[in-house]
């Protein structure tokens, strides 16, 4: 039998909702779109260190680490603090970096995605803290970068050379309440087809890369409704999301053209299936077309350059995994009803976590998956406080499923 005292956990969390308001507030009032996220990682480091973390560093990526407890059992929880940008402020009902606040909601860019899983966590800490919940664990929280241009390059960057590998990973993106265990993984590719310029009065006298092009956007169209579906999942699907060209002149036969594909990955499908799915076109057979991977090169606002291919795997825990059972233990101890147990649309950092690494990664975060880039972005504040009394209880709990 526990002796987790969950009335009080719950309790400590409601009456940390101030603060964890004001904390969310102040990340959103400072604008952190990928690469430029140092001012809102320096925030976080000052409020871990308020809270009472036992240490608070930031790596060479720009990523914020705080830690507590030295534990053999190595435990992380994970909330990337950079977001989108606003777009059209027309779309606004309010300042996206000043903010909005009612007695239910906080509204802002990154309230949703996902600024508001970090203010949970640190104030998790905060419970734990006070409550003495600390236990024969280590817990690592990662306020981490780039994730919007680049979903799981800081967690490359932190197992590969940090040597950090937890036992798992919980991932404070939004799940509306229910608990996730998976997503579809994601390629951007890209599709360039060669032509020859010559004069437009002339077309006859060149080959025109558009419309070779043309044709194998046909044959993309009809290949999306081929693929493959998964009854947890979903269906693979991709859309074309770019096209670029060159030509001499508008009064010219282009002579290139080069088209950006988002692909999304189901179970059973990775890079090499879906590179030879379009390398097989008919189409792009016939047009000599040259098939790749993007890669992503971007510096991070520390100014160092982690290159990856643009490929992020699919990856799902079993319903039956332990760590999906501890999340749905803590969940009905703290809730006292059975969570919804789902996957995300989109993609998290999950990706490298789970994806590439095998480190069982698990879903439970403030906010809705609907709101992540959508103008007039916001958050529930009774869901800051659900979330933080979860994770200050699930360290504990699964160190009591571990070693009893």
């Amino acid at each position: 039998m526990t002796s987790i005292d969950f009335n009080k956990i719950n309790d400590l969390a409601e009456n940390y909702k101030p603060e964890m308001t004001r904390f969310l507030r102040d990340m959103i009032n400072l604008p952190s779109e990928s690469g430029q996220e140092k001012a809102v990682v320096l925030r976080i480091k000052e409020e871990m260190e308020k809270v009472g973390f036992d240490k608070v560093e930031i790596d060479p990526m720009g990523n914020v680490l705080g830690t507590i407890g030295n534990g053999k059992r190595l435990i992380a929880m994970d909330a990337h603090i950079d977001t989108v940008g606003v777009g059209n402020k027309d779309n606004w009902e309010f300042d996206p970096y000043e903010g909005y606040e009612d007695d239910e909601v906080i509204g802002g860019r990154g309230a949703s995605d996902q600024e508001g899983g970090m203010a949970s966590m640190v104030y998790a800490v905060k419970i734990i803290k006070d409550l003495e919940l600390e236990g024969d664990y280590t817990l690592v929280v990662a306020g981490t970068v780039q994730e919007e241009d680049c979903d799981g390059l800081c967690w490359q960057y932190i197992i590969k050379e940090s040597g950090l590998k937890p036992e798992f990973v919980v991932s404070t993106e939004p799940t509306d309440g229910g608990i996730y265990r998976g997503q579809r993984g994601r390629m951007e590719i890209k599709v360039e087809v060669k032509g020859v310029s010559s004069h437009g009065s002339a077309p006859e006298r060149g080959v025109n890369a558009i419309f070779k092009m043309g044709h194998i956007l046909g044959e993309l169209e009809a290949l999306h409704g081929r693929l493959k579906s998964d009854d947890f999942l979903g269906k693979g699907s991709l859309t074309v999301s770019e096209i670029f060209y060159t030509s001499p002149s508008r009064c010219a036969v282009a002579d290139g053209c080069t088209i950006s594909i988002d692909r999304r990955l189901t179970t059973g499908e990775d890079r090499e299936l879906a590179l030879g799915q379009i390398r097989e076109l008919p189409a792009v057979k016939a047009a000599k077309a040259e098939v790749s991977m993007y890669t992503y090169e971007k510096p991070s606002y520390t100014g160092l350059v982690y290159p990856t291919d643009c490929y992020f795997p699919t990856w799902v825990i079993d319903e039956d995994h332990l760590v999906t059972a501890t999340a749905a233990e803590t969940y009905k101890s703290l809730f006292n009803k059975a969570p919804r147990v789902d996957k995300w649309t989109f993609s998290t950092n999950g990706v490298s976590i789970m994806g590439m690494f095998g480190i069982p990664c698990i879903g439970f975060g403030p906010g809705k998956e609907a709101e992540a880039h959508a103008p007039n972005e916001k958050t529930w504040k009774a869901d800051l406080v659900r979330c933080a009394a979860f994770y200050a209880a699930l360290p504990a709990i699964y160190l009591e499923k571990t070693v009893n």
